[in-house]
């Protein structure tokens, strides 16, 4: 059993160590974000390694300071991460036969971790259920590291975070551009901006967002299974 993981583990690190860079730098950020709020250091080591969401750990921080709303909190963390729908449907035959490895393959998976565990031609003699784990703890691994660094440091260092909630809006703002440029269908992008502007201006800024995610999952959802929008 050691030497499977061993094996594994060996072909699974070179693959992540360019993940390994950007989880440490987001995550150092998010740990001075989340103790710029007045939370102490345990909460980024503990979100990250519970949660291990990114972009839905940032927002967390704003939930967490604001008035309790279960349902609230549900669908913005639904909609913020409805894109593992899809990662794990495509999924389903790479997690056959891998026991109760399938669990934390299920919860681990972040958009790197499935890049690489959906491209990646597993060496001959590696265990399939072995390289997909080692890929997912690595990352975890890298990402909870970088909060807990950023918590400390955020903790023990007088550093004026004036500003630093800007981060958040810099973070989305480089996924939404990253996306664009990657993809030559860009109806997913600008359905995106459209539907909350809609329910913006019909709502109100106070309740919005649940009812604007809730539409657009709806829609992605049905043109994914009908081929009119190809996600």
């Amino acid at each position: 059993m050691n030497n499977k993981y061993t094996k594994a583990l060996k072909a699974a690190f070179p693959l992540t160590l360019p993940i390994c860079a950007a989880f440490l730098f987001l995550g150092i950020s998010y740990g001075f974000y989340i103790c710029s709020k007045g939370f102490s250091p345990w909460y980024p080591f503990f979100t990250s390694a519970l949660v291990f969401a990114g972009s839905m750990e940032f927002v967390l921080v704003t939930m967490l300071l604001s008035p309790f709303n279960p349902l609230y909190c549900f669908f913005m963390a639904l909609m913020i991460n409805s894109r593992h729908l899809f990662y794990g449907l495509s999924m389903l035959e790479k997690y056959k036969n891998t026991g109760l490895k399938k669990f934390y393959l299920i919860f681990g998976m972040c958009d790197e971790s499935f890049a690489i565990n959906c491209n990646t031609v597993i060496p001959e003699g590696i265990d399939k259920g072995c390289f997909m784990l080692c890929v997912n703890l690595l990352n975890q691994i890298y990402w909870v590291a970088g909060a807990t660094i950023g918590g400390l440091l955020g903790n023990s260092l007088q550093i004026n975070t004036k500003g630093l909630d800007f981060a958040l809006v810099a973070l989305f703002t480089a996924i939404f551009v990253s996306q664009w440029q990657s993809t030559e269908n860009n109806t997913p992008a600008v359905l995106g901006i459209v539907i909350p502007l809609v329910c913006l201006v019909l709502i109100g800024p106070q309740s919005f967002i649940p009812p604007a995610m809730l539409l657009l999952l709806l829609v992605f959802i049905t043109a994914y299974y009908k081929g009119g929008i190809k996600l």
